[in-house]
């Protein structure tokens, strides 16, 4: 079947040819939703199908069957197919919830008239290219389809186009993920200066790794990470993806559970082989993510937009992957362990359920009320009871509390993260900013949920259940919230399963028992620290958000309302970039305008004005009078005489 995995993304794309080509008057049913079913089903079952055969122990790494797109010279760009255990996971995690995503969207699109037809055939387009850069075999292929995944996501942010916040949202985002894109490109222009090649088989090489000097790996390294953070919305860069919200509920499921988002995390992930021969880019990446992950928490503590709580909860969860990404590239390094690596990736697709789940409640939530402020919310619960349930399972599995899938990944990452603080002591530093960030985590991820679902209402609204259409999605991935997690024991257990994927790195390591696996989870007593906090964290939200009469004030004037207002404000993150842009990129463009007005335009024309008028001085000694001529010639021969025989002569 793996040779046949080229096929996973052409389904889709033939979905939004059809969609997007086909007459009007012969789509039907929901403008094309069949079409985008039936693409994104097809690569479901495909993708199912290449999974089970990875699972069976079969891979499609080395002599992987090529497709000729360009040949310049010597130079050849080749498409081929890469399939190894965390293209696996990635196909589960796409195919899964872009496929779900997309029936989800048969009911909550229902009222969008025309833009439907629009809606399936970019999203189509969207899961398409997700897929695409999913099984490249080389960089310059992913870095290709990367691009058009940023294309659809700013014509999906921006669907809404003649609202300025989303036209403005779909511009932000395009333009601040190309800074990252930039660095990525950088990156493997470097590594192709010194290797010859961008196949990863050629790449993942000791020969290639002899052949990059070190200093230069570590740069390639880091700009490559330097695309997952704008692509990841990894500080600095995070800031476009909140105001991405302005696009439809499903695609911001789509963005922040299976596509985007995601990919940058599969960079960094796909990137192992040449991180660790770069261990400073690795602590680069942990710190990164171990900030990313607290900065981000911070922020949704004091958001009362459904969606933007769960944008900033997504920011700090891809947080989370990074740092342990990090962390684990230090344990493959100093203690031949894929522990970090497994943890992350494993993180990765729990994430990617109860994400998905979160963001397709908060759509039903929204369908049914009109509003996303969730401070005219309120006592949902009663009359969307699927809803609210489901929405609790998410809010359990994003919290770490067990048996449900965001513990058992979760502490996995902080494991990680601690051991690697044996090797360098940045990790302990960075293990409590994790910690922290799980408390507040809980906060406010059941602060959302009781002022959605709890209490009584604090507007007027005739709220009602979802249609099935709509529901049963989510009940399907409140299930895979609640159970994904149990894959970590299942077979020889996920750890052992992605260590398949890293084995070139590792030298001969012990592989752990489920047993061992299990009673390293239960008696760690870190695994309690995480754990208490976590529950802490949802007891205060509930006696802040249930207790009647509760003075919520107290944290508006706290600082003298300072810190309040810097959270509600992002930290003014938003705001220096907003500054920065108006002040000093605008200022700067003003100023280039001018050198290249009066400067640049000023040379070209003068040399055109002195051209000119040259030709139109000589044009009028050249008027046909004989008599003229004759005298110019008598005198160039008088001139010439006193030149040779006077003045060349005293002049030796």
């Amino acid at each position: 079947m793996l040779e046949y995995a080229w096929l996973i993304p052409v389904f889709p794309f033939v979905a939004f040819l059809l969609i997007a080509l086909l007459p009007k008057r012969t789509l039907w049913w929901e403008s094309g939703a069949v079409y985008a079913i039936a693409g994104t089903l097809c690569s479901l079952v495909l993708s199912m199908l290449v999974v089970w055969s990875v699972l069976n122990g079969e891979t499609l790494t080395t002599d992987t069957p090529k497709f000729k797109w360009l040949e310049v010279g010597d130079f050849s760009l080749e498409f081929g197919v890469w399939i190894d255990q965390l293209t696996a996971l990635m196909l589960v995690v796409v195919s899964i919830v872009g496929t779900l995503v997309v029936v989800y969207s048969g009911g909550y699109m229902r009222e969008e008239g025309e833009g439907r037809r629009r809606y399936y055939a970019e999203i189509t387009l969207f899961i398409s290219v997700m897929f695409g850069l999913v099984i490249s075999d080389n960089y310059l292929q992913m870095f290709i389809f990367w691009e058009l995944v940023g294309l659809c996501s700013y014509l999906l942010i921006g669907f809404w186009y003649e609202k300025p916040s989303a036209a403005s949202a779909a511009k932000r985002a395009f333009i601040v993920t190309r800074v990252g894109d930039i660095m990525f490109m950088a990156g493997i222009i470097i590594l192709f200066k010194y290797v010859g090649s961008l196949d990863f088989e050629t790449l993942f090489s000791e020969s290639a790794a002899v052949a990059v000097p070190t200093d230069m790996m570590i740069l390639a390294t880091a700009l490559i990470f330097g695309g997952a953070i704008g692509k990841s919305a990894q500080f600095p860069l995070h800031e476009w993806l909140p105001d991405a919200m302005e696009g439809p509920t499903t695609v911001s499921a789509l963005i922040h559970a299976a596509t985007m988002v995601k990919a940058g995390v599969y960079l960094v992930a796909r990137s192992y082989p040449l991180l660790i021969h770069a261990p400073e880019s690795l602590l680069f990446v942990a710190v990164i993510g171990g900030v990313t992950a607290i900065l981000a928490a911070t922020v949704a503590l004091a958001a009362n937009d459904i969606k933007r709580v769960l944008a900033y909860s997504t920011i700090s969860q891809l947080g989370y992957m990074i740092l342990g990404l990090g962390a684990g590239g230090y344990l493959v390094i100093y203690a031949n362990s894929p522990g970090g690596y497994a943890a992350a990736t494993f993180h990765l697709m729990n994430h990617a359920f109860f994400k998905a789940l979160l963001f397709l409640c908060a759509g039903s939530v929204i369908h049914a009320i009109g509003t996303n402020d969730m401070r005219l919310m309120g006592g949902l619960g009663k009359k969307m009871k699927i809803t609210s349930l489901t929405m609790l399972i998410g809010a359990l599995a994003i919290s770490g509390i067990p048996p449900f899938s965001g513990f058992w990944s979760k502490d996995e990452v902080l494991a990680a993260v601690w051991h690697a603080g044996e090797f360098d002591s940045v990790f302990f530093l960075l293990w409590l900013m994790g910690i922290v960030t799980a408390f507040m985590t809980a906060f406010y991820m059941f602060r959302m949920w009781f002022m959605t679902f709890a209490g009584e209402p604090r507007s007027e609204y005739h709220a009602h259940e979802s249609p099935r259409i709509m529901t049963v999605p989510l009940m399907i991935l409140a299930g895979l919230a609640m159970t994904s997690g149990f894959v970590l024991f299942i077979g020889d257990g996920f750890k052992g399963f992605m260590e398949s994927s890293i084995e070139g790195l590792l030298h001969g390591a012990e592989h752990e028992s489920l047993v061992d696996i299990a009673a390293e989870i239960f008696t760690d007593p870190l695994t309690y620290v995480s754990l208490t906090l976590a529950v802490v964290g949802i007891m205060l939200a509930r006696k802040i958000y249930l207790t009647p009469g509760f003075d919520r004030s107290m944290f508006s004037r706290g600082f003298n309302g300072k810190l309040q207002r810097a959270l509600e404000n992002r930290w003014y993150i938003s705001k220096f970039y907003d500054d920065f842009a108006v002040k000093v990129v605008y200022g700067l463009s003003l100023i280039a305008d001018k050198f290249d007005r009066y400067v640049i335009d000023g040379l070209v024309n003068g040399f055109a004005f002195l051209g000119g008028n040259t030709g139109n001085f000589i044009r009028r000694l050249q008027d046909g009078n004989v008599q003229r001529y004759a005298s110019l010639i008598l005198v160039g021969i008088c001139l010439l005489l006193i030149l040779v025989l006077y003045i060349l002569p005293w002049g030796g």
